[in-house]
């Protein structure tokens, strides 16, 4: 039965393998190398230097001879990789983190898709106390996490699923990583807090907010292990969009791909100098307080590196590093995506922080909350649209998930009706186009609400 297991494994590679070959494109192997690869999988040429080892945010390696559970050759199955200590990467509860990759023999293109899934400042949020938005995966990230039992993460996307029923992308056929979020900080944290109980019963909690080093440590792995992309899409959607973000120029240096494309899904850093109104930047509120509680503001943190390494970057404004990623990478294909009528990502950037929210009946909470996010994305929407290669596409509404991640379960109802546009012309805009990267905003949500009720949707949801 084994013997049998392995045939038709192998059976199954070969053809997925020639049906890429048959739509080679730059990084895909011929049909003979791909052949070669089910063999002798090609390794890692694009390995850690020594400089790259040390300074500030190194990229550090398991130590050799580490049980890391990497096989090179099981091909189209999810590999859970667990990293040591030593490379500085641990879940926000303190527990061992890893991440999953399911690799292909027939190209070198890459797919790095980071887990959304809230953030959290307090005792509250960090715990996952019940009614109170917090951060995913606070007790850890367990090694079958990418199991069909586990939808959330094994079918969370298209970009993810290689067999999707009804949507298709060309990153499908790629090797894919999934960075799981276990951290509460947008991958982009690097503290550890201390967070009393305030009732008293329990002890205090140590939380690790530890993003930022988690990600280095993957980058790491990722080129000790596997080849050099040839094209490289970074993405995820809301924690995981704003980590794609705030993570896309040291990744796309060290990884070094021929061709790079970031799209960030619903997670936006939203224009708020330091110090500026409320009133005129919602999001100030929200900035001040992880700057302290997630260490960004350090003397020799998270804003300071990514300030040192990418010029125009304004760590006293984080919503200048589209303009500065633009910049600094003329040549790459970027995008920003949501919905005007997100209602998640939304809540958590004003709802704890503006006490006139979280004391209104639900409608008017709402209604705030729109107000204030429509604020920051119209100013959003004017800066991407002065950036000829980094994209902003806004519908306006979508009936799951409160209307938050475009990428999520589907492309579909994702569309700017006004222009005939469904959400993929824009991920096909930021990864086949050319000339500038797809600009389009949806004015109206009526068409939206006036569709029909969608019965995989409402699942979700009830999932939820």
């Amino acid at each position: 039965m084994a013997a049998r297991s392995r045939k038709s494994l192998l059976a199954f590679t070969v053809l997925l393998s020639l049906g890429s070959v048959a739509h080679a494109e730059s990084g895909d192997y011929d049909f003979f190398q791909t052949l070669a690869n089910l063999v002798s999988p090609p390794g890692p040429d694009n390995r850690v230097t020594s400089a790259q080892a040390s300074g500030a945010y190194p990229l550090l390696a398991n130590p050799a001879g580490y049980a890391d559970g990497w096989s090179p050759g099981a091909y189209y199955q999810w590999q859970t990789i667990r990293l040591a200590p030593s490379t500085g990467a641990v879940c926000g509860n303190g527990s061992p983190y890893k991440f999953f990759v399911n690799r292909v023999p027939n190209t070198r293109n890459t797919i790095i898709y980071m887990e959304g899934g809230g953030a959290c400042w307090d005792y509250a949020s960090c715990t996952g106390q019940t009614g109170i938005r917090g951060a995913r995966n606070p007790n850890g990230v367990p090694d079958n996490y990418m199991s069909l039992l586990n939808p959330g993460a094994s079918l969370v996307s298209p970009f993810v699923v290689r067999l999707h029923p009804w949507t298709a992308t060309k990153s499908q056929g790629w090797n894919m990583v999934y960075v799981p979020y276990c951290t509460g900080d947008i991958y982009s944290g690097d503290k550890v807090a201390v967070y009393t109980d305030p009732s008293g019963q329990n002890a205090p909690l140590v939380w690790h907010h530890n993003g930022l080093r988690n990600v280095r440590a993957v980058q790491a792995w990722l080129k000790n292990h596997l080849p050099r992309p040839t094209q490289m899409l970074s993405t995820g959607c809301s924690a995981g969009g704003t980590g794609s973000l705030n993570n896309y120029y040291p990744m796309r240096r060290d990884m070094a791909p021929d061709r790079s494309y970031l799209i960030d899904d619903s997670g936006p850093v939203f224009s708020a100098p330091s110090g500026a109104s409320p009133t005129q930047y919602p999001s100030v509120l929200l900035h001040a307080t992880i700057r302290n509680v997630w260490g960004l503001d350090a003397a020799n943190g998270p804003l300071a590196y990514l300030s040192s390494v990418m010029s125009g970057f304004n760590r006293s404004d984080l919503g200048t590093i589209y303009r500065a990623l633009a910049t600094a990478l003329p040549n790459d294909r970027l995008g920003h995506t949501h919905f005007w009528k997100d209602l998640n990502y939304s809540s958590y950037s004003y709802e704890r922080f503006f006490p006139e929210i979280g004391a209104a009946p639900q409608a008017q909470k709402e209604q705030m909350i729109h107000e204030r996010w429509a604020t920051d994305t119209t100013r959003l929407k004017q800066t991407l649209d002065a950036l000829p290669n980094f994209g902003g596409y806004f519908p306006q509404y979508r009936a799951v998930n409160e209307s938050h991640c475009t990428t999520i379960v589907d492309f579909n109802h994702g569309d700017v009706q006004e222009r005939g546009l469904q959400l993929s012309h824009f991920i096909d805009s930021v990864m086949n186009g050319g000339g500038s990267v797809l600009d389009a905003s949806e004015t109206s949500d009526a068409a939206d609400r006036a569709k029909p009720f969608n019965l995989i949707y409402a699942m979700i949801d009830a999932l939820l």
